[in-house]
């Protein structure tokens, strides 16, 4: 059996179930059949010579029979004797012995020179002293006819009823299984080519074999989102370490040939460490922007004061370059659903987004209030601004508008992730922005806002 697919087993068990099912219910109607055969028979006889008894009397000596009275009638032989046990009336079958003894009301076998019979027999009184017994005698059915008839049919029924089982077992062992055998193909697929965008497809439905296509499906989803954020995770930190990477090398390799003074190694140093700083806030970035996509780094929602937060933010600001004043405008006592770390680097990123884009002697504006079950977080500039072709690409990973005019080099991630949070906390983030006016970041997102259904909430 090792050896047999799991169809082949399947439509083996059917069919040889099947064969015993057909086959206990034959010899059942077997034994049925022979008992019905023998009822039929005692029930026959006995009617028939109970019926025989009121058509016989006695006049004058003499035996009379009725209209209705019947020597042979459906195979029941009927004769009478005297008390003494002599034949009086009727003949008896030429196989059938003479000296069987009588016994009153008792259906009894007895055996002939060519078959067998059952025998009744019933004392019939004329009088105190006189009577006449009547036996009825019919011959014993044949049960090997019966066996015969039954044999014929089973050698009809058996074979088809085997085929059709083990056919229709195979039909349905065949339909059952071609999804996992789409299963197991799509699996094959993606292990050998690597090609995770590859889904089963089954249709939708409440059988257990449906649900697994659909489990594997989600299954292939969540691996192919994990497999391009690792890709995406190397391409990127490949890509943007190479120029820290490269400069820390080269200040290392001028210093050791022409550094001479303290001063020399301090600026050198200075550099490295500038360099080093740039590629941990980027690699930090990178690896929790990874971990949001994927999941495994997960939001801890909390019912907290959104004023106080954005209030403490926007106090703990360091003194901005460029002269750029901070003014806020919060709504007290807006409290949300909400994730405080996150929440807080959202806020930090527009924020530092503004400053670095903002022009000289300029001003960033922090608002937040309540319009209804939404809550409203904007921050506007009063900067360089954003043309409307640049405004859809500076939510991508590391687009920068015009990094030589901001005066200072960001690493392209903080509004990405902006858009990242905002979806974890289920809004969105719009812009308006015009270029020499400035722009205005706005995210709107429901106070009560319940975790995604992939379970964000520790």
């Amino acid at each position: 059996m090792k050896r047999f697919s799991v169809k082949q087993k399947l439509t083996l068990w059917i069919t040889l179930l099947m064969l015993l099912l057909t086959t206990s219910v034959l010899v059942f109607m077997v034994v049925v059949s022979s008992s019905v055969v023998t009822e039929n028979a005692y029930e026959q006889l006995t009617s028939t010579v109970r019926g025989n008894l009121s058509g016989i009397s006695k006049e004058n000596g003499s035996l009379t029979f009725s209209e209705d009275f019947s020597f042979t009638k459906n195979g029941v032989y009927t004769v009478v004797y005297s008390s003494s046990g002599a034949l009086l009336a009727g003949q008896l079958p030429l196989s059938f012995p003479d000296t069987l003894p009588f016994e009153n009301g008792a259906i009894r076998a007895a055996e002939g020179n060519n078959g067998n019979y059952y025998v009744l027999d019933f004392w019939l009184p004329f009088s105190w002293e006189d009577g006449a017994w009547v036996r009825g005698m019919i011959q014993t059915p044949d049960v090997a006819d019966v066996l015969d008839d039954m044999t014929g049919i089973a050698l009809l029924i058996l074979p088809l009823m085997v085929v059709v089982s083990g056919l229709g077992a195979y039909l349905l062992a065949r339909s059952t299984f071609r999804p996992i055998d789409s299963i197991i193909r799509a699996a094959e697929n993606i292990g050998e080519g690597r090609d995770l965008s590859r889904r089963i497809g089954l249709p939708p439905g409440r059988d257990e074999i449906s649900r697994l296509g659909q489990a594997f499906d989600n299954m292939f989803v969540r691996l192919e989102a994990s497999f391009e954020s690792e890709k995406q995770f190397t391409s990127d930190a490949s890509h943007e370490l190479r120029t820290p990477t490269a400069v820390i090398l080269a200040q290392c390799e001028d210093a050791r040939r022409h550094a001479e003074t303290p001063e020399q190694y301090a600026q050198a140093i200075e550099v490295i460490e500038r360099q080093a700083g740039k590629m941990s806030d980027l690699i930090a970035q990178l690896l929790q922007m990874t971990r949001l996509e994927q999941g495994t780094q997960r939001a801890s929602f909390e019912w907290a004061d959104l004023s106080g937060l954005v209030e403490v933010v926007c106090t703990e600001q360091p003194s901005f370059p460029k002269n750029i004043t901070l003014q806020t405008d919060i709504q007290p006592e807006v409290e949300a659903r909400f994730d405080v770390t996150l929440m807080s680097r959202l806020l930090q990123n527009l924020i530092g987004n503004a400053v670095r884009y903002g022009r000289q002697d300029g001003h960033v504006w922090v608002s937040l209030r309540q319009e209804q079950a939404d809550v409203v977080l904007a921050v506007r500039d009063d900067g360089i601004g954003i043309a409307r072709e640049q405004q859809e690409k500076i939510w991508q990973r590391f687009y920068q508008v015009e990094p030589s005019r901001s005066g200072q080099a960001g690493t392209g991630l903080g509004l990405t992730m902006v858009r990242q949070i905002a979806a974890l906390h289920g809004g969105a983030v719009t812009l308006d922005s015009a270029p020499g006016v400035g722009s205005c970041f706005t995210l709107r997102f429901p106070a009560g806002q319940q975790e995604e259904s992939g379970g964000n909430e520790a």
